[in-house]
């Protein structure tokens, strides 16, 4: 079933090119159904590569989807164009009188940062303390995800001591949870963050149930009780080249980086790295949408409180 976005919208083409079915507003007007409402607020600088990449993990499930992307209204964005960001995007403030079936809130580079100094920390919490009531399910991914748990949970993030970058091994907890219904027992995922959570405060934290970690990056899975918020700390809807652009984006930038570790072949960077997490990670977006989201959303949105 089909993704529906604007028809102008410059990932519909893409998308459309690689056989994903998406749909425009005017051949969906005439569906007989409900699609799901998902807002994703996009706070990565890269905005129509983020999109991209969410579009696609969000695109392989039987269910219709209809995509609204929020933009912080406290924040100008300097590496996606204006003209952009006001066709497709809109603000919190517009949907705050809305009800959605689910959230996403992306990763963000101010990882360096306290939470309490992020420019949008403010909106972005009462933007969080909105979707409780108003949004069935929230998925939060890497530094959305450490937000998340701060905001909900008080649980701090703590800087690491050089950047964690790469392709991890991860195990599968709670395999009887249905987020994971159908990851194998050791998988692949990519991560990319200078700061983390203590495994142990998360463990301790009886509101919070571990699905996944690894022994070298870390929890990666993790919700609250009957998935109301779920929270990823890594980057499964990255593409195969996503890595190695932000590799040598620092390179570039003159910072002593190490080479991600489990994604060059032999670590030789002249190579086509290897695409070794895209099937776990068509599981983890298609089992949020089927059990967290379409299979516990009322029909009628307004008629009936969450």
């Amino acid at each position: 079933m089909p993704i529906k976005v604007q028809g102008e919208l410059p990932a519909k083409k893409i998308l459309e090119q690689e056989n994903i079915f998406v749909m425009d507003e005017t051949r969906a007007m005439h569906q007989d159904i409900r699609p799901l409402e998902i807002a994703i607020l996009n706070l990565m600088p890269l905005k129509q590569e983020t999109e991209l990449q969410l579009l696609r993990a969000l695109s392989n499930t039987p269910i219709q989807v209809d995509v609204t992307f929020l933009h912080m209204s406290t924040h100008h964005s300097k590496n996606t164009p204006a003209s952009h960001i006001n066709r497709f995007y809109t603000t919190y403030d517009q949907i705050a009188e809305r009800r959605l079936d689910g959230l996403i809130i992306t990763g963000a580079p101010v990882e360096h940062l306290p939470f309490e100094e992020v420019t949008y920390w403010k909106e972005l919490q009462e933007i969080m303390d909105w979707s409780e009531c108003n949004v069935t399910s929230t998925l939060h991914i890497c530094w959305g995800a450490q937000a998340g748990m701060y905001h909900r949970y008080g649980i701090q993030k703590h800087l690491l001591n050089k950047k964690l970058s790469g392709v991890y091994e991860h195990r599968v907890l709670n395999r009887k949870i249905p987020l994971v219904r159908g990851f194998d027992d050791r998988f692949m995922a990519p991560h990319s963050r200078y700061t983390s959570v203590d495994p142990g405060e998360v463990y301790a934290d009886e509101r919070l149930t571990v699905m996944a970690d690894s022994e070298e990056a870390g929890i990666y899975l993790a919700m609250s009780e009957n998935g109301k918020n779920i929270f990823v700390f890594g980057h499964p809807e990255y593409d195969r080249l996503t890595l190695d652009s932000e590799y040598k984006r620092d390179l570039n930038k003159g910072m002593e980086i190490e080479i991600p570790v489990n994604y060059y072949p032999n670590d030789d960077v002249t190579q086509r790295p290897l695409l070794q997490w895209r099937a776990h990670a068509n599981h983890l977006y298609a089992n949020w949408l089927n059990y967290y989201v379409y299979q516990v959303t009322p029909y009628d949105l307004y008629g009936t409180p969450f």
